[in-house]
C-alpha cells in the first residue's frame, strides 16, 4: 500500500471543503433576514455542514441511492427492479453503437431517493481528472486520510460510498418493466429455444447522445459552421442536422424522480427518426437525350455541397498527412454514395427504359442503370453484355471529379487514380454483396 501523500491529502480536503462551503452558502442565502429564527437556522446549517458531520450523514444516506449506467425507472417510473452499474470500459467491444463506445469518459447516473442526490454530486467531484467515486472504488489511501483522521471511520465511509455501485438484492424485473423473448434456436415453435430478456435504459449512452445533439444544434462552433455553410465558406466543423427529431418527457414535472442525469436533461429524452427513405419522384425519370449520367448527377444538392466543400478545403493547401487524406476521403465517399444512390433510383424505373430510341448512354452505363432491360435486349439480339462495367464507370467518375476540381486546382493522373480506385472499390463491394448484376 503506498504511503499517504500530505500534499495530495490537503488538496482533496480543499476540494471537499469547497464543495461544502458552496452548498452552505446557497442554503444560508435562502434564509430571510426578517425571519425570527434566522440566526438559529444559520447556526444549525453551519453545524450541519461541518465536514465530519456532513460526511457521516452522507455515508448514512448513501444506501438510499444507487449509481447506475443502465436504469429501469425510464422504462416506467413505478417499476421496481434491478438497475445496473456496468462501466463502459468493462463491456465487450461490439461492432455496433452501444454503451461500450463511451470508454472512460462516461457520465454515471444515480437512482433512488432524490433527497440524497447531493451525496452523488459530492462523489462526482474531481481531483487530478479522477472523480471521488473512482477513488472510493480504488480504496485510495489519500482520500481516506482526507475524509477523516480516524482510519476506521474513514474506511467505514469509504465502504458506504462504494456501495453506490453494488447491485441491490437479487436481479429482479417487474410487471411494469418491459420483457421480450429472444430466439436462441432455429425453431420458432420450440418454447425452450428462447431467452427472456429484460431491457434496461442505457442512461449513460442516452446522456452522451443528448449532449452531442445539443452541441450540434445550439453550440457556438456549430452556429459558426452553419453560418459558413450559408456563406459558401469552408469550416473545419461539419454541420449535422437531425430531421424529425422527437423529444420524450421522462418523469413529468419531477424528472429527478427518474434519475440524476434525467433531471440534468430536464426530463428530455431524444428519439432519432428511424424512417425508410422517401424517393424523390421528380428524379425518377429515364436518362434520355443525354450521353452521360453526370449532368443529372451533378445537379443533386448533396453532390453540389460535397464538391463545394472539397474544393474549399483543397484550396487551403492542407498539409499532406493522414488527417488530410481522411478528411478528403469523407467528401469523396459522400460523392460515391450519391453516385450509387442515383443508380438505385434509376433502377426503380420499369426495366427497358434504356432501349428507347432517345437513350444515348453507352452500353456499360445503360447496363449498370437498367440491367434487366439491357440483358433482355442483348439476349434477343444475340449480343454479348459488357464485361468491364465497374472499370468504365469508375474511370468516368474520376474524370468527372477531376473536371470539377481542375479550376483552379491542378488535377492530374495521381488524383484520377485515387478517385477511380475509391469508386471501383465501392462498386465491387456492392457486387460482392449480391446487389449488382454485370
Amino acid at each position: 500500500m503506498p504511503n499517504p501523500d500530505p500534499q495530495r491529502i490537503a488538496a482533496l480536503q480543499a476540494v471537499i471543503a469547497d464543495f461544502l462551503k458552496k452548498r452552505l452558502d446557497d442554503k444560508i442565502e435562502k434564509v430571510k433576514d426578517d425571519d425570527a429564527d434566522a440566526p438559529d437556522r444559520r447556526t444549525g446549517l453551519q453545524q450541519q455542514f461541518i465536514p465530519a458531520t456532513w460526511l457521516e450523514d452522507a455515508a448514512r444516506r448513501a444506501s438510499q441511492i444507487q449509481a447506475v449506467t443502465h436504469s429501469l425507472k425510464p422504462i416506467h417510473p413505478d417499476a421496481k427492479g434491478t438497475s445496473l452499474y456496468s462501466p463502459p470500459p468493462l463491456l465487450p467491444a461490439l461492432p455496433v453503437v452501444g454503451s461500450h463506445c463511451l470508454g472512460e469518459a462516461f457520465a454515471g447516473d444515480v437512482v433512488g431517493n432524490a433527497a440524497a442526490l447531493d451525496v452523488y454530486k459530492f462523489l462526482k467531484l474531481e481531483h487530478e481528472g479522477r472523480s471521488l467515486l473512482a477513488l472510493v472504488l480504488e480504496r485510495d489511501v489519500d482520500l481516506a486520510a482526507a475524509l477523516s483522521g480516524d482510519a476506521a471511520q474513514a474506511q467505514g465511509w469509504i465502504s458506504a460510498f462504494a456501495g453506490l455501485t453494488a447491485p441491490r438484492g437479487r436481479p429482479a424485473s417487474h410487471t411494469l418493466a418491459k420483457q421480450l423473448y429472444w430466439p436462441t434456436g432455429n425453431d420458432p415453435h420450440d418454447d425452450a429455444g428462447y431467452h427472456l430478456l429484460a431491457p434496461l435504459y442505457a442512461s449513460s449512452l442516452a446522456h452522451r447522445v443528448y449532449q452531442t445533439v445539443q452541441d450540434d444544434r445550439f453550440g457556438e462552433e456549430a452556429k459558426a459552421a452553419r453560418d459558413a455553410k450559408k456563406a459558401g465558406e469552408f469550416s473545419e466543423r461539419p454541420v449535422r442536422e437531425y430531421p424529425q427529431l422527437a423529444v420524450q418527457q421522462l418523469g413529468g414535472t419531477k424528472p429527478q424522480n427518474i434519475s440524476q442525469l434525467n433531471s440534468e436533461r430536464r426530463g428530455n429524452n431524444l428519439l432519432l427518426a428511424s424512417l425508410p427513405p422517401v424517393w424523390r419522384s421528380v428524379d425518377l425519370k429515364p436518362l434520355l437525350n443525354t450521353e452521360s449520367m453526370f449532368p443529372r448527377y451533378s445537379r443533386r444538392p448533396e453532390v453540389r455541397q460535397a464538391v463545394k466543400a472539397l474544393l474549399a478545403y483543397l484550396k487551403t493547401d492542407p498539409i499532406r498527412n493522414m488527417e488530410t487524406r481522411a478528411r478528403r476521403a469523407q467528401w469523396v465517399d459522400s460523392l460515391t454514395d450519391e453516385f450509387l444512390q442515383l443508380r438505385a433510383e434509376l433502377r426503380a424505373l420499369p426495366p427497358g427504359w434504356s432501349q428507347s430510341p432517345d437513350c444515348r448512354l453507352d452500353s456499360a452505363t445503360a447496363h449498370w442503370l437498367d440491367p434487366e432491360g439491357v440483358e433482355a435486349a442483348s439476349a434477343a439480339a444475340g449480343q454479348p453484355l459488357p464485361t468491364d462495367t465497374p472499370e468504365r464507370l469508375s474511370a468516368a467518375f474520376a474524370n468527372w471529379l477531376n473536371d470539377q476540381l481542375r479550376d483552379p486546382l491542378p488535377m492530374g493522373d495521381p488524383e484520377f487514380l485515387e478517385w477511380r480506385k475509391r469508386m471501383h472499390e465501392q462498386i465491387k463491394a456492392e457486387e460482392r454483396e449480391g446487389r449488382d448484376d454485370y
